[in-house]
């Protein structure tokens, strides 16, 4: 795949020089161009010559400006799939007959750095691990599930598997910061073997900047895989217990708690979520962990700014069972009634499965059809496609409107956004 123009963006300095739409650029200062990491560590100099396919251009750029172009793809090349065959892996559990896109296993670490993306660094040569420190990319996010090398080559399927701990040291050498998740599985990388991954991170420093921890998913689609056992409110209390133990000693040592729990934990032990101070600025949010502290906090701030509290028109939003509970909660604040809050129970992945995210567009409809929803139905972006106003299983928000006869709403992941919609 050629790095093609797509777009030259008005004003800038690519547009200044004569690059139009349909431009190949083959090189910048004599380095071949790749894919995207390429073309943003090359064109940041202050003195470029760019080969296109047909002729030479030279610019100045003292100011270090973004050349103001956009290719037809993100990444300009392919994305990278994953080479591992994880014993969790929730793309193994779906369903069949989706989408095709919905398959692909993303394990791509320019897309950890372009789009925050996890990775497993399974599938980097060294070639891979020099390049990121060469182009010192400031940040990467890396799936760790564990560091004992032989339970990872296990649990990953991947005998590569094992030299995680070589990369990541490589990685804080080059002077990257790094943040860190695992998936927590039952009787495999738990207990002991999450007290060992904890510690051995811990030696790396202030280069890992925090861990996160994440209950297991498990559909009802696991015909032939591992099996795996759900978390319940005794082992979520034991795993509350035993993170906490850490907390508390790099609290004293480092200032942060450094490793985090996602809030599924703390709902399924039926434990108070803890306040925002214990986050330390949410470092790992898009991963649940806090999320729930940071929306009541902000949907409280916002409560509190509005003059006028009354809402306007009878609504309806939705949610998933994990967090009904704390979804009334919000609502009550409000002491109205004409916000109803409904639980959608998810037929399509499962019961095992209770994260909003996951809810589909056919279990709300079969689920809601024939209640009386008020004027709009309130829906969260998470349960949505990227960029997409479409469903895992392929049902539209259109699709919904159709078959409800109710306008829909998408809600941000923000208190205020979520306030203001309340409102109308």
């Amino acid at each position: 795949m050629s790095a093609t123009v797509n777009r030259v963006l008005p004003g800038t300095l690519a547009c200044k020089c004569g690059i139009k739409p349909g431009d190949e650029i083959v090189s910048i200062n004599g380095r071949e161009i790749k894919d995207y990491l390429d073309y943003m560590f090359l064109s940041a100099g202050e003195k470029l010559n760019i080969a296109l396919k047909d002729r030479e251009l030279f610019i100045e750029n003292e100011d270090f400006e973004p050349l103001g172009i956009e290719f037809e793809t993100l990444l300009i090349d392919e994305p990278r799939s994953c080479h591992n065959k994880c014993i969790f892996c929730f793309i193994d559990q779906l369903p069949k007959d989706m989408r095709e896109s919905c398959y692909f296993k993303d394990d791509d670490y320019r897309l950890s750095f372009l789009q925050g993306n996890y990775v497993t660094l399974t599938n980097m040569k060294d070639s891979d691990l020099d390049r990121i420190i060469e182009y010192s990319i400031p940040r990467i996010n890396v799936s760790v599930h564990t560091t004992n090398p032989e339970l990872r080559a296990k649990m990953l399927s991947n005998k590569n598997a094992g030299k995680l701990m070589e990369q990541l040291k490589r990685f804080k050498d080059g002077g990257l910061m790094i943040n860190c998740q695992v998936v927590l599985c039952r009787d495999f990388n738990d207990k002991e073997e999450l007290d060992r991954t904890i510690a051995d991170l811990a030696t790396l420093g202030e280069c890992i900047e925090s861990l996160s921890i994440v209950p297991v998913g498990i559909s009802a689609h696991r015909e032939g895989l591992t099996n795996l056992v759900p978390f319940d409110k005794e082992s979520s209390l034991e795993v509350i217990r035993q993170v906490s133990v850490w907390q508390k000693k790099f609290k004293e040592e480092r200032g942060i708690n450094f490793v985090y729990l996602s809030d599924e934990f703390y709902i399924m032990a039926e434990e108070e979520i803890p306040p925002a101070c214990e986050y330390d600025g949410f470092p790992q949010i898009e991963n649940g962990v806090g999320l729930c502290t940071s929306l009541e906090d902000e949907f409280s701030e916002a409560l509190s700014y509005m003059s006028r509290k009354k809402v306007k028109s009878e609504k309806t939003i939705v949610t998933g069972y994990l967090a009904y509970d704390f979804i009334k909660g919000l609502v009550s604040k409000l002491e109205t009634d004409k916000i109803n809050v409904e639980k959608i129970k998810n037929t399509f992945f499962g019961e095992n499965i209770t994260v909003s995210g996951l809810v589909t567009g056919g279990d709300i409809i079969k689920q809601l059809k024939g209640k009386n929803l008020g004027k709009y139905l309130l829906i969260p972006i998470s349960m949505l496609r990227h960029d997409e106003e479409v469903f895992l299983d392929n049902v539209t928000v259109s699709d919904i409107e159709s078959e409800l006869r109710i306008k829909v709403r998408i809600v941000g992941n923000d208190g205020f956004a979520l306030l203001d919609e309340l409102l109308k």
